[in-house]
């Protein structure tokens, strides 16, 4: 007989996709923005969402047993500390987040990745009839919860990023494909000598003025928009990717970072920050992934929705070859797992 915790896992990864969509309902119906800092009965939730109160009860019953409610007596229920992160007035609120990533834009090739493993052909540009970028470019309300779920994605980084780097060493920093200019706000906030760019797309760059303006950094940074594809602006001698590298296949990869290369002036730096794959699970020398195999997950979901990869040091090191680049050092950034520093330098 099997045993029974081997089997209760493989039950609750098969209901993985159906807390995923509860999550999503939760967010949509704004259950944690209604109930607040109270305890509040199941039909004076239902009434403010505009929902039926016997389904809305069934709905915040099963948040509880997700752990992002507290079930108290007489169908009343109160929020706990995880669930205050579907909270869009949350500090740290990962609402967008949890609408973007089960979104259908996301989910639907996902039905489809046994058909990518067979072919390694992204699935996502055979079921929308376009490629995500595109998909989510031509829908701007999808667009905006994409950009603000990437910066809500990269809020540990930028905590972490400009204390764990010698940023002091350069005069200009460019972010590219910096999105709303989360990172690059935090690195210029905690280094009053540094000039920054945000190098990204139009529909990118959008929220990124309002972002860095925030921080007080007026004065302090520029936004390009532009495709890194073609070309990278010149004028730092710091170049800055966060997660832009893992949405690419390798030929594309070896382009951004030959444009990196292009305009790096002597001393420059190329630092890559994105996951780095073990060369194999459980070796005495790579330590497995300790985010609960969240990262092979999204190396999934680059095969099926964007036709990018998670890597491996040597796989790093060998595109950096391809693109004039050497490999000088790679460390985890410790706090912000499952994120390493890769430096790059000119070959």
């Amino acid at each position: 007989m099997a045993d029974g915790a081997d089997r209760d896992l493989i039950v609750r990864l098969a209901f993985g996709g159906m807390a995923a969509q509860t999550l999503r309902a939760a967010a949509r119906l704004r259950v944690v923005e209604l109930i607040g800092c109270r305890q509040c009965r199941a039909s004076d939730v239902a009434a403010e969402a505009g929902a039926e109160p016997q389904p809305m009860h069934r709905l915040l019953r099963a948040l509880a047993g997700l752990g992002l409610l507290r079930d108290h007596a007489h169908e009343t229920f109160s929020v706990t500390p995880a669930g205050a992160f579907l909270d869009p007035v949350h500090p740290a609120s990962l609402t967008s987040f949890v609408r973007m990533f089960t979104d259908p834009a996301m989910i639907r090739a996902w039905e489809h990745l046994d058909s990518s493993v067979r072919t390694g052909r992204t699935a996502f540009d055979t079921v929308f009839g376009t490629d995500f970028f595109s998909h989510v470019a031509r829908h701007p309300e999808l667009s905006a919860d994409f950009n603000e779920a990437m910066s809500q994605a990269s809020r540990d980084t930028a905590a972490t990023l400009p204390h764990a780097y010698d940023f002091g060493r350069f005069g200009a920093v460019t972010d590219v494909g910096g999105g709303d200019g989360t990172l690059l706000a935090a690195v210029l906030a905690a280094h009053p000598g540094l000039t920054g760019t945000v190098f990204d797309t139009a529909e990118g760059l959008a929220e990124a003025p309002g972002t860095l303006g925030r921080h007080g950094l007026a004065g302090r940074f520029t936004t390009i928009y532009g495709d890194f594809f073609r070309s990278v602006p010149a004028g730092s001698d710091l170049y800055l990717m966060k997660s832009v590298l893992h949405d690419w296949p390798d030929d594309q990869v070896v382009t951004i970072l030959s444009h990196c290369r292009a305009v790096l002036p002597p001393g420059g730096v190329v630092l890559i920050v994105e996951p780095v794959l073990p060369e194999a699970i459980g070796t005495e020398t790579d330590a497995d992934v300790a985010d609960g195999g969240g990262t092979y997950l999204t190396d999934l979901n680059m095969l099926v929705n964007v036709g990018g990869r998670e890597r491996t040091r040597t796989e790093f090191e060998e595109l950096c070859r391809r693109a004039g680049l050497a490999v000088a050092s790679v460390a985890p950034l410790t706090d912000a797992a499952p994120f390493s520093l890769i430096e790059a330098v000119a070959g």
